[in-house]
């Protein structure tokens, strides 16, 4: 019984969108073509985003402020403790 192996030949990989070779589209671009290459595709990228709600809006605002008060609050009581507990070593 014999026993070949056959290797399965792998594609060769192509660059990427945004590697190398796709510097020659901006390349043949003045610097004003360039700046409104990077507007057109600023826009274009700004309308895939999902906006969030005006209620949504407001809680992820709420929820954030809530956190850094805590967070704020909790620091500061670290500090003050701090200050007695140095005050009351060394005082």
């Amino acid at each position: 019984m014999s026993s070949t192996t056959t290797e399965a030949s792998a594609p060769q990989p192509t660059p990427a969108a945004g590697g190398k070779g796709a510097g020659s589209r901006t390349k043949r671009r003045g610097p004003l073509g360039r700046v409104a290459l990077l507007y057109r595709e600023v826009v274009a990228e700004l309308r895939k985003v999902i906006w969030p709600t005006r209620r949504e809006l407001l809680g992820y605002t709420a929820v954030v402020l809530v956190f850094v008060t805590f967070m704020v609050t909790l620091v500061a009581g670290f500090d003050f403790g701090f200050v007695k507990f140095v005050g009351a070593l060394f005082g």
